[in-house]
């Protein structure tokens, strides 16, 4: 099913404009309307990482007259491996001015207006204030419901995309150009319960992935930029690196949604960290008072080498990243297994427990198992791995 342009056409192309849009012109379908519908549109892209990095290229490259990024990270060396936009010189740079200054080798007559600020209820409705359309490359469901809703209550379509290892999917959210079209709450109406489904940063994402799913989302925009094809409306486009298999699912409206449904319980924007939650209640609950710092668990070895004390360093990161870094005396027992209950029987009785991750989460949804199992003085290292390199042993690499 095709839709009315999202944009209105410019006045006119220069003659540079056409010699670098040729290969669009001489598609039908596209042609010199299409390709001044591109140069009148306003896209914001939210993120310039992962799914942000190709979607901000070929936006530019396509000829968009307008993008916005809205971007309040750094460049870090471990973006590198999946985010193209930036490269080796731009580590310690903002992401947006480095993505901005990418464009403009692509692009030179695309304007970016850069939004370098954390999107939150204060400020989103504000940002996306004018633009036509809304490239989403969030990487949290916090985040991802706030930009939904904004969306919605402004009247803005917007594309989606989520990556996760080897997987990725893809939709486009437009509820205002029909009435019979979904919105993420649609798709998703609760978020899943913390702890349960890891981060990129948590559980990795191969590179090119990225690549796959941020093309599919600047296809999507151009087709609604444009009026052109059928676009991922009322879809959900789901790919598989590893078997090389896609999918296209069909996601209706639901008339009990909470935003776009018949009796709407979501009327204005809400507080999406507490509706997502970092952790559970129980791991909050758990963590209070038994919550320690990097500091002082460098305290407590030096004690237990010295034989003042005694207890056990547990890791509940998965064995892959217990290779990149560790904190020294540590043993390995994963989540899963205090999940499934098997780590329990492998706990001393006589020693306190102390557990660890990556940056807290993961340690204080199994400080939670572990409390209910008995063990009332266990504690968790706050910060977990992420800041003991940071600020113990920066030697080690970070993830």
């Amino acid at each position: 099913m095709s839709f009315p342009a999202l944009v209105e056409p410019a006045d006119e192309l220069t003659i540079d404009e056409v010699r670098r849009y040729s290969r669009h012109l001489i598609i039908p379908d596209v042609g010199m309307s299409g390709q001044k519908r591109l140069k009148n549109a306003k896209v914001l892209v939210i993120g310039a990482g992962g799914l942000g990095s190709p979607a901000l290229l070929y936006l530019a490259a396509a000829g968009v007259g307008t993008i916005g990024i809205a971007e309040f990270d750094e460049v870090d060396e471990s973006n590198l491996q999946r985010q193209v936009i930036h490269g080796q010189s731009d580590i310690g740079k903002s992401k947006a001015q480095s993505a901005k200054e990418s464009i403009a080798e692509t692009n030179p007559y695309v304007e970016v207006v850069v939004h370098e600020q954390r999107l939150d209820n204060d400020n989103v409705m504000d940002v996306f204030t004018g633009y036509d359309l809304i490239v989403d490359g969030t990487d949290n469901f916090a985040t991802r419901y706030m930009v939904n809703d904004a969306a919605y209550f402004l009247g803005i379509p917007y594309v989606w995309g989520s990556i996760y290892r080897f997987d990725g999917q893809a939709s486009v959210f437009a509820p205002t150009l029909a009435d019979d079209a979904p919105c993420y709450r649609c798709l998703y109406p609760e978020p899943p319960p913390p702890g349960m489904v890891p981060s990129c940063a948590e559980g990795g994402v191969l590179g090119v992935l990225c690549a796959a799913i941020g093309s599919i989302q600047v296809n999507e925009a151009i087709k609604l930029l444009t009026g052109i094809g059928d676009p991922a409306i009322g879809k959900l486009v789901i790919y598989d690196a590893l078997e090389l298999e896609w999918r296209k699912l069909k996601v209706r409206k639901d008339p009990s949604c909470a935003l776009c449904g018949e009796n709407p319980t979501v009327t204005g924007l809400i507080d999406y960290e507490s509706f997502c939650g970092a952790v559970s209640e129980e791991a909050a609950e758990a963590a209070a008072g038994s919550t320690i710092s990097v500091v002082q668990l460098e305290h407590m070895l030096k004690e237990r080498d010295e034989g003042t004390r005694d207890f056990v360093l547990i890791d509940v990161r998965e064995p892959n990243e217990y290779e990149i870094n560790k904190i020294p005396g540590s043993v390995l027992i994963p989540k899963g297994d205090f999940l499934n209950g098997s780590a329990l029987e492998k706990l001393p009785s006589d020693k306190q427990i102390v557990m660890h991750c990556k940056s807290g989460v993961r340690s204080a949804e199994t400080l939670a198992i572990v409390k209910g199992a008995g063990y009332a003085d266990a504690v968790h290292v706050g910060g977990g791995v992420v800041a003991w390199v940071n600020q113990i042993d920066p030697s080690q690499p970070s993830y």
